[in-house]
């Protein structure tokens, strides 16, 4: 460990109780140590941290015993904020303990790291756990949405760090995180969306939902065999446009671009013949769509357009029911993929 970051976690360890109640907050104090499931802040308690030092060792030292994991206080940063640089844990860090950054001369400044890389969005959804009983699954029930348990794209994060792009100030929050990955499905960014406490809707933030990683070509994918041929799928740019058609059409692949520049140059799977385009108001949208129906049709795939009732279809599914989406949506696919994908049809 460098200096700076040995004096930061000698500095974290004279605060280790508020370090833990700020970063380990789904634990709690137990004589001389705070119990925790795990550095990730998960419950349980098979993570023990030192909070005073004694003949031990020092204070803010702790290990797992279910994982033989261990470490300092700058770990448990690093972890539950899912932080992958230095840099941003050592900031955060001295955001904590309220200390100015160090200035560095030109002659000492290092190349800035690639932030929101691949490996950082690989590294983000592997701290992050399955949905099932979580705030992530109460939230899209809450908005209608029904997967089912196996679907690889979907995690939650308990404690996702969130910075406030105006003020600098940090805090975590749950999160709904979406892996966006390649048509081979290797993962190359995700998408956050910070979720209110209670999981019903997502937080009270100017941004609760952002992406990070490489994005162009790819997409959160939903019912996607890897490497497998797919005659039959749907696009469009929103998560929740695209999950309400899988929840009704739960056999169909979805993918969802995040946005109408990158619907437009998402990149089609093996085999595709068929494309359905959800369809967005906003011009924005409507340039995506026909940008990607164009090289749809270059590509020798037929692009049919799926239009909502309402706003959106998650609107649909939210305010007429799947059932009402379901037979809305029969009209306007092909009949061989109306009788294939609808469990009416």
């Amino acid at each position: 460990m460098t200096g700076s970051a040995s004096e930061l976690a000698r500095r974290l360890g004279e605060h280790a109780e508020a370090v833990c109640r700020e970063y380990l907050s789904n634990g709690h104090r137990s004589g001389n140590h705070w119990i925790v499931g795990d550095v990730r802040n998960t419950r349980g308690r098979s993570m023990h941290v030192r909070l005073t030092a004694n003949a031990k060792g020092p204070a803010g030292k702790w290990v797992d015993e279910a994982s033989a994991e261990y470490g300092d206080l700058l770990d448990v940063i690093r972890e539950s904020c899912g932080l992958v640089d230095f840099r941003d844990v050592a900031d955060e860090a001295r955001r904590f303990l309220a200390m100015p950054r160090p200035r560095t001369s030109g002659a000492q400044r290092q190349p800035t790291p690639a932030r929101g890389s691949p490996d950082a969005a690989r590294r983000l959804f592997g701290m992050s756990q399955p949905i099932a009983g979580t705030l992530a699954e109460r939230y899209l029930a809450g908005r209608g949405i029904r997967l089912a348990a196996h679907e690889r794209a979907l995690r939650f994060h308990p404690g996702c760090y969130y910075r406030d792009l105006v003020t600098g100030e940090t805090q975590m929050l749950p999160a709904l995180i979406a892996a966006v990955t390649d048509r081979d499905g290797r993962i190359t960014g995700l998408q956050r969306t910070w979720l209110a406490p209670d999981g019903n809707g997502k937080a009270t933030l100017i941004d609760p939902r952002r992406s990070l990683g490489h994005l162009l070509g790819n997409a959160i994918w939903l019912g996607l065999d890897p490497g497998a041929e797919v005659p039959v799928m749907a696009a469009g740019e929103g998560f929740e446009t695209m999950a309400s058609l899988r929840t009704v059409m739960p056999t169909l692949p979805v993918a969802a671009a995040t946005s109408a520049n990158h619907l437009a140059g998402l990149s089609f799977p093996l085999g595709c013949r068929r494309l359905y385009i959800a369809a967005d108001a906003d011009a924005a949208g409507r340039h995506g769509i026909e940008r990607l129906s164009r090289r749809a049709g270059k590509a020798g795939i037929l692009a049919l357009a799926l239009r909502p009732q309402l706003g959106d279809f998650n609107d649909d599914l939210r305010s007429l029911g799947p059932a009402h989406l379901a037979a809305w949506l029969g009209d306007q696919l092909a009949p061989q993929d109306a009788r294939r994908f609808l469990p009416s049809g």
